[in-house]
């Protein structure tokens, strides 16, 4: 097994030295699945008490991510931004992510100076900004925002499995895993899933399509007891 090194506070230190404060690390939660926001956070860090055991969220348990977003939440400043299904519809999945992004980084309570942003693409903030790419593994600021967008839509998803039983929200968080799948060709689409995915898309057209059929049965039905009737 090759060990991997956790996410540092190197680069965010480098540019304290240089008197460049606040810092802030970015990252969103959710590009990928078929239902729900997708959820930005920017986070700054206090150098004088960074919760033990940081680390991009995808490396962690979701127990350890709610233990670390409880310690980051009491110990560091943040903020989080959904993006709507609606909004990612319109704009496209990759400029909903970065609009939400920007507007986290904008929400904190004092504006960076310098902010560090999970990816390929700089954001449109009033701050310099520098991406990186595998930010969240090598960033400790980026990785404490990774955590606190990834628990924030995780819990928005368990809500949203209490409004819509049967699509399995809760478990999967939207992600187009074959029970999700399997729901979504059953059920159809909710208001909480995004319409121009493929598979989406797809349940739509199909349920679309079983409406207008059963329509047309329940119209046939109708004029033949209508025409029985006047016999």
């Amino acid at each position: 097994m090759i060990a991997v090194a956790p996410p540092s506070l190197r680069r965010e230190r480098a540019l304290i030295k240089r008197g460049v404060w606040p810092v802030a690390g970015c990252d969103e939660a959710g590009r990928g699945p078929l239902a729900g926001p997708v959820v930005a956070a920017a986070v700054v860090l206090d150098p004088r008490r960074i919760p033990k055991g940081i680390d991009d969220s995808k490396r962690l348990t979701p127990e350890r991510r709610e233990e670390l977003f409880e310690e980051i939440c009491l110990t560091a400043s943040f903020a989080v931004v959904f993006a709507s299904p609606a909004r990612i519809d319109r704009d496209n999945i990759l400029r909903a992510s970065l609009w939400a992004l920007a507007r986290a980084v904008h929400a904190l309570p004092e504006m960076p100076k310098h902010v560090f942003v999970d990816g390929r693409d700089r954001l449109d903030t009033a701050c310099d900004c520098e991406a990186v790419i595998g930010g969240d593994g090598l960033v400790l600021s980026i990785a404490a925002a990774s955590i606190i967008a990834k628990v924030s839509r995780d819990r928005l998803m368990c809500k949203l499995a209490q409004d819509c039983p049967g699509y399995g929200f809760e478990s999967h968080k939207g992600y187009g895993v074959p029970e999700h799948l399997e729901a979504l060709n059953r059920l159809g689409p909710t208001v909480h899933h995004r319409r121009f995915f493929a598979p989406v898309a797809a349940a739509r057209e199909r349920h679309q399509a079983m409406t207008i059929e059963t329509d047309v049965i329940a119209l046939e039905t109708q004029i033949t007891v209508e025409v029985s009737a006047g016999i």
